[in-house]
């Protein structure tokens, strides 16, 4: 178990570089398995999340090799339909998968995933995409058996926009005769990224980033080189650490497009901005409360909630963050309280008294988000931090500790005793 030790009260100054899109990666990833042979994926985080993936993928049967931060699949030898439980319990993305097994090979099986604690993610809607295109789905002692003689395009509406069936419908409709309308699908970046991808592999799909996607099904893909877009959610991260410790950070590496909810929030937190075709430049200013709801994109997202909870604990007056999207999102909650914040939550909402300042203590991660909305309290706070259970930090951030030295801060990772 390792742990990270923050001296605070630095003030962050500098350039960072965005990583690749973790939440764009993992589908592609899995998307590979729509053919046989060597796709090859540029700009690929070094995650926690992207190892569960790549042990996933080897297990399966494909050939992995990565430079750098390039990942070469070889799905040629792929033989196995069966998704190990262990694994799938480590990662909730490894739902992903059923989509392109299911288009390539007509059958998979697979245990309910897990990942991170932040709420129910029910994958019925999942299923009930995939039931629309002609899969039978039984589902017994925790395992989901999907099969189907052959994918037939459909009709699908979703009750709510879900990043993960979305991305699901597209990659088995991708094969399946016939077209495929998703409606009320959800918008994200990843999705278009994904979409960017099957069709470099010869499918042909149109409308992501809207609400509905047109998916006109094809016999074959072929294997394709690919480089994902980079991490938005990475990128609001350190915008909210440059903002939180009055410094002065350019984010680099991102498309600014992808953050305008974020942006329009710091400034009007007081926050000072400059968005560069690839850069946004965080500046200090007098910080104040504000009310902020997270929503499906382009909304405020859900991953940067928890951070700029932080920044809100010392904004002058009151802040009231209301959480649509999960229901156990406030964890962080309890651990910011040890570092002096005034937060009271009632049910998915959390109202936020803000304080001159917060001082170091002892805290632990809850989540992947939750995580690192620690690391930025304890960058501004007097004294020093330990955060312990970064296992949850090293899912999403690609080196983050070593990016924060780079911008001035006093951070170490180092074993619990």
């Amino acid at each position: 178990m390792e742990k990270f030790v923050v001296e605070g009260e630095v003030q962050l100054c500098g350039q960072v570089t965005i990583s690749g899109a973790k939440n764009a990666t993992l589908p592609i990833m899995a998307a590979t398995l729509l053919c046989s042979g060597v796709s090859v994926v540029h700009g690929v985080p070094n995650l926690r999340d992207i190892k569960v993936m790549q042990d996933i993928l080897t297990l399966l049967g494909a050939k992995i090799v990565r430079e750098g931060n390039t990942l070469i699949i070889d799905t040629t030898s792929i033989n196995h339909m069966e998704v190990p439980e262990h694994l799938m319990r480590e990662m909730r993305a490894s739902v992903f998968l059923m989509g392109p097994l299911l288009g390539r090979f007509r059958k998979v099986r697979l245990s309910y995933p897990g990942g991170c604690t932040i709420g129910p993610r029910p994958i019925n809607l999942h299923i009930k995409a995939l039931e629309k295109i002609g899969t039978n789905i039984k589902e017994s002692f925790g395992f989901i058996i999907a099969e189907a003689a052959e994918l037939a395009g459909g009709e699908i509406h979703f009750d709510f926009p879900s990043v993960g069936a979305t991305e699901n419908a597209m990659m088995a409709a991708a094969l399946a005769k016939g077209t495929t309308v998703i409606r009320n699908a959800a918008r994200e970046p990843e999705i278009v990224d994904l979409q960017n991808f099957l069709n470099r592999m010869g499918a042909k799909i149109s409308g992501a980033g809207t609400d509905t996607i047109r998916i006109d099904g094809v016999p074959k893909l072929t294997a394709t080189e690919h480089t994902v877009i980079p991490d938005r959610i990475e990128a609001g991260t350190y915008l909210v650490a440059g903002a939180m410790t009055r410094g002065d950070v350019v984010v680099d590496n991102i498309l600014p497009e992808f953050l305008f909810s974020v942006t329009d929030k710091l400034q009007e937190i007081g926050v000072q901005i400059e968005i560069g075709r690839r850069y946004i430049r965080v500046k200090p200013g007098d910080l104040r409360g504000v009310d902020i709801k997270t929503l499906p994109h382009p909304g405020f997202p859900t991953d940067l909630q928890a951070p700029i909870l932080s920044l809100l604990t010392i904004a002058k007056g009151t802040s009231i963050i209301t959480e649509t999207i999960f229901e156990n999102r406030f964890k962080h909650v309890d651990e910011l309280t040890r570092m002096g914040a005034k937060i009271k939550v009632e049910g998915r909402t959390a109202i936020i008294r803000g304080v001159p300042k917060l001082t170091g203590a002892i805290v632990a991660a809850p989540d992947l988000r939750a995580g690192a909305a620690l690391v930025i309290a304890a960058l501004a706070a007097e004294g020093i931090s330990e955060i312990e259970h970064i296992y949850h930090i090293d899912r999403g951030y690609d080196g983050l500790e070593r990016k924060l030295q780079a911008l001035g801060a006093r951070i170490v990772r180092q074993n619990c005793d």
